[in-house]
Protein backbone atom coordinates (compact mmCIF):
# COMPACT_ATOMS: atom_id res chain seq x y z
CA UNK A 1 0.00 0.00 0.00
CA UNK A 2 1.27 3.72 -0.45
CA UNK A 3 1.73 4.42 2.97
CA UNK A 4 4.07 1.73 3.24
CA UNK A 5 6.20 2.95 0.23
CA UNK A 6 8.09 5.86 1.59
CA UNK A 7 8.99 7.87 4.89
CA UNK A 8 7.97 11.18 3.46
CA UNK A 9 5.95 12.12 0.48
CA UNK A 10 7.69 13.47 -2.60
CA UNK A 11 6.29 16.63 -4.60
CA UNK A 12 6.08 17.75 -7.93
CA UNK A 13 5.90 20.80 -9.18
CA UNK A 14 4.45 20.96 -12.79
CA UNK A 15 4.20 23.37 -15.74
CA UNK A 16 7.22 25.16 -14.98
CA UNK A 17 8.56 27.88 -18.32
CA UNK A 18 11.07 29.97 -17.01
CA UNK A 19 14.23 29.41 -15.61
CA UNK A 20 14.63 31.42 -12.62
CA UNK A 21 11.34 28.84 -11.67
CA UNK A 22 13.46 25.82 -11.96
CA UNK A 23 16.12 27.60 -9.66
CA UNK A 24 13.26 28.60 -7.44
CA UNK A 25 11.97 25.39 -7.21
CA UNK A 26 15.17 23.23 -6.48
CA UNK A 27 16.00 25.39 -3.86
CA UNK A 28 12.81 25.02 -2.09
CA UNK A 29 13.64 21.39 -2.23
CA UNK A 30 11.22 20.21 -5.08
CA UNK A 31 11.86 16.20 -6.04
CA UNK A 32 10.41 16.93 -9.88
CA UNK A 33 9.60 19.39 -12.04
CA UNK A 34 7.53 19.01 -14.79
CA UNK A 35 7.61 20.40 -18.64
CA UNK A 36 4.32 20.35 -20.42
CA UNK A 37 4.24 19.49 -24.12
CA UNK A 38 0.76 20.04 -24.82
CA UNK A 39 0.08 22.65 -27.38
CA UNK A 40 -3.19 23.37 -26.16
CA UNK A 41 -1.96 24.17 -22.16
CA UNK A 42 -1.46 28.02 -20.84
CA UNK A 43 1.73 26.39 -19.30
CA UNK A 44 2.68 25.03 -22.31
CA UNK A 45 6.82 24.99 -23.75
CA UNK A 46 8.17 24.04 -27.06
CA UNK A 47 10.76 21.73 -27.52
CA UNK A 48 13.88 24.16 -27.58
CA UNK A 49 12.30 25.73 -24.46
CA UNK A 50 12.07 22.07 -22.72
CA UNK A 51 15.39 21.23 -23.64
CA UNK A 52 16.90 24.24 -21.89
CA UNK A 53 14.78 24.37 -18.71
CA UNK A 54 16.30 20.46 -19.06
CA UNK A 55 19.68 22.03 -18.55
CA UNK A 56 19.31 24.06 -15.42
CA UNK A 57 18.02 20.93 -13.65
CA UNK A 58 20.69 19.59 -11.73
CA UNK A 59 21.31 15.66 -10.53
CA UNK A 60 18.66 13.99 -8.30
CA UNK A 61 15.62 16.24 -9.38
CA UNK A 62 13.87 14.49 -12.35
CA UNK A 63 12.47 15.93 -15.02
CA UNK A 64 8.82 14.83 -16.36
CA UNK A 65 7.44 15.80 -19.53
CA UNK A 66 3.75 15.98 -20.12
CA UNK A 67 1.71 14.73 -23.03
CA UNK A 68 -1.72 15.30 -24.00
CA UNK A 69 -2.55 12.40 -26.96
CA UNK A 70 0.41 13.39 -28.42
CA UNK A 71 1.66 11.69 -31.80
CA UNK A 72 4.74 9.16 -31.18
CA UNK A 73 6.65 11.48 -33.55
CA UNK A 74 6.77 14.24 -31.01
CA UNK A 75 7.58 11.85 -27.69
CA UNK A 76 10.26 10.47 -30.17
CA UNK A 77 11.45 13.86 -30.51
CA UNK A 78 11.21 15.06 -26.64
CA UNK A 79 13.02 11.72 -25.49
CA UNK A 80 15.84 12.62 -28.12
CA UNK A 81 16.21 16.11 -27.69
CA UNK A 82 14.79 16.97 -23.89
CA UNK A 83 16.08 13.13 -22.28
CA UNK A 84 13.02 13.33 -19.62
CA UNK A 85 13.66 11.06 -16.73
CA UNK A 86 10.02 10.25 -16.49
CA UNK A 87 6.88 10.86 -19.29
CA UNK A 88 3.31 11.64 -17.96
CA UNK A 89 0.48 10.86 -19.99
CA UNK A 90 -2.51 12.98 -19.18
CA UNK A 91 -5.04 12.37 -22.47
CA UNK A 92 -6.38 9.34 -23.56
CA UNK A 93 -3.41 6.89 -24.41
CA UNK A 94 -3.80 3.46 -24.33
CA UNK A 95 -1.36 1.26 -22.11
CA UNK A 96 0.36 0.10 -25.31
CA UNK A 97 0.94 3.31 -26.49
CA UNK A 98 2.28 4.59 -23.33
CA UNK A 99 4.66 1.77 -22.85
CA UNK A 100 5.98 1.64 -26.40
CA UNK A 101 8.55 3.70 -25.90
CA UNK A 102 10.62 1.75 -23.66
CA UNK A 103 10.41 4.72 -20.63
CA UNK A 104 9.31 4.80 -17.42
CA UNK A 105 6.14 6.69 -17.54
CA UNK A 106 3.17 8.28 -15.10
CA UNK A 107 -0.36 7.80 -16.19
CA UNK A 108 -2.68 10.48 -15.57
CA UNK A 109 -6.11 9.85 -14.45
CA UNK A 110 -9.04 12.74 -14.23
CA UNK A 111 -10.92 11.95 -11.18
CA UNK A 112 -14.61 12.03 -12.10
CA UNK A 113 -14.50 11.90 -15.89
CA UNK A 114 -17.20 9.54 -18.25
CA UNK A 115 -15.56 6.28 -16.83
CA UNK A 116 -14.22 7.41 -13.81
CA UNK A 117 -16.83 8.40 -11.65
CA UNK A 118 -16.99 5.29 -9.05
CA UNK A 119 -14.07 4.57 -7.10
CA UNK A 120 -14.27 0.72 -8.68
CA UNK A 121 -14.13 2.18 -12.14
CA UNK A 122 -11.16 3.59 -11.00
CA UNK A 123 -9.74 0.63 -9.90
CA UNK A 124 -10.59 -1.24 -13.01
CA UNK A 125 -8.76 1.92 -15.22
CA UNK A 126 -5.40 2.21 -13.03
CA UNK A 127 -4.73 -1.75 -13.81
CA UNK A 128 -4.69 -0.95 -17.12
CA UNK A 129 -1.91 0.86 -16.92
CA UNK A 130 -0.15 -1.68 -14.83
CA UNK A 131 3.90 -1.02 -16.63
CA UNK A 132 3.36 2.43 -15.50
CA UNK A 133 5.60 3.61 -12.67
CA UNK A 134 3.00 5.79 -11.01
CA UNK A 135 -0.78 6.66 -10.91
CA UNK A 136 -1.41 10.05 -10.69
CA UNK A 137 -4.93 11.61 -9.99
CA UNK A 138 -5.99 14.82 -11.34
CA UNK A 139 -9.19 16.62 -10.83
CA UNK A 140 -11.66 16.78 -14.08
CA UNK A 141 -11.76 19.57 -16.34
CA UNK A 142 -11.45 20.40 -19.82
CA UNK A 143 -8.39 21.60 -19.79
CA UNK A 144 -6.13 18.20 -19.00
CA UNK A 145 -5.01 19.49 -15.57
CA UNK A 146 -3.96 22.59 -14.13
CA UNK A 147 -7.33 23.95 -12.89
CA UNK A 148 -7.34 24.07 -9.39
CA UNK A 149 -10.23 22.32 -8.92
CA UNK A 150 -9.64 19.32 -6.28
CA UNK A 151 -10.67 16.04 -6.95
CA UNK A 152 -12.94 13.89 -4.82
CA UNK A 153 -10.76 11.29 -2.47
CA UNK A 154 -13.49 9.60 -1.72
CA UNK A 155 -13.20 7.83 -5.42
CA UNK A 156 -9.40 6.88 -4.74
CA UNK A 157 -9.98 4.29 -1.61
CA UNK A 158 -9.76 0.96 -3.74
CA UNK A 159 -6.96 2.08 -5.40
CA UNK A 160 -5.51 2.63 -1.81
CA UNK A 161 -6.56 -0.53 -0.92
CA UNK A 162 -5.33 -2.68 -3.91
CA UNK A 163 -2.07 -4.48 -2.87
CA UNK A 164 -1.51 -4.09 -6.30
CA UNK A 165 -1.57 -0.44 -6.41
CA UNK A 166 1.52 1.05 -7.64
CA UNK A 167 3.13 4.97 -6.42
CA UNK A 168 0.26 7.04 -5.97
CA UNK A 169 0.51 10.29 -6.78
CA UNK A 170 -1.77 13.40 -5.72
CA UNK A 171 -3.05 16.80 -7.96
CA UNK A 172 -5.86 18.67 -8.06
CA UNK A 173 -6.39 22.06 -6.31
CA UNK A 174 -3.27 21.41 -4.03
CA UNK A 175 -2.50 24.39 -2.36
CA UNK A 176 -0.05 25.08 0.58
CA UNK A 177 -3.26 25.72 2.66
CA UNK A 178 -4.72 22.44 1.88
CA UNK A 179 -2.22 19.68 1.06
CA UNK A 180 -0.98 18.96 4.45
CA UNK A 181 -4.86 17.53 5.07
CA UNK A 182 -4.59 15.65 1.50
CA UNK A 183 -1.36 14.19 2.81
CA UNK A 184 -2.98 13.11 6.29
CA UNK A 185 -5.72 11.40 4.30
CA UNK A 186 -4.32 9.66 1.30
CA UNK A 187 -1.00 9.06 2.24
CA UNK A 188 0.03 9.51 -1.32
CA UNK A 189 3.86 8.56 -2.38
CA UNK A 190 4.00 11.90 -3.76
CA UNK A 191 2.14 14.82 -4.74
CA UNK A 192 2.00 17.32 -7.52
CA UNK A 193 1.36 21.42 -7.64
CA UNK A 194 0.47 23.69 -10.50
CA UNK A 195 -1.61 26.06 -10.29
CA UNK A 196 -1.42 25.83 -6.67
CA UNK A 197 2.27 27.77 -6.56
CA UNK A 198 1.85 30.28 -9.54
CA UNK A 199 1.50 34.06 -9.78
CA UNK A 200 -0.87 33.26 -13.21
CA UNK A 201 -0.29 30.13 -15.95
CA UNK A 202 3.06 29.19 -16.34
CA UNK A 203 4.52 31.90 -13.79
CA UNK A 204 5.51 30.14 -10.47
CA UNK A 205 6.24 32.30 -6.93
CA UNK A 206 9.23 31.37 -5.63
CA UNK A 207 7.15 31.86 -2.10
CA UNK A 208 4.31 30.16 -2.55
CA UNK A 209 6.61 26.89 -3.98
CA UNK A 210 8.61 27.28 -0.43
CA UNK A 211 5.03 27.82 1.35
CA UNK A 212 3.78 24.72 -0.27
CA UNK A 213 7.37 22.59 0.91
CA UNK A 214 7.01 23.81 4.55
CA UNK A 215 3.18 22.38 4.33
CA UNK A 216 4.01 19.39 3.18
CA UNK A 217 6.53 18.45 5.89
CA UNK A 218 4.14 19.58 8.21
CA UNK A 219 6.19 23.04 9.43
CA UNK A 220 2.48 25.01 8.89
CA UNK A 221 2.17 28.44 9.90
CA UNK A 222 0.75 29.46 13.10
CA UNK A 223 -2.72 29.96 13.23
Amino acid sequence: MQSELSARTRVKVCGLTRLQDVDAAVRAGVDAVGLVLYPGSKRAVSLAQARDLRKAVPAFVSVVALFVNPASQDVEAVLEHVAPDILQFHGDETPGFCAGFGHRYMRAFRIGAPGLATADEVLAACRRYDSACAWLFDSFSEGYGGSGQALDINLLEQVRKAQDSRALVLAGGLRAETVHASIARVRPYAVDVSSGVEVKPGIKSAEKMAAFMRAVRGELPAP
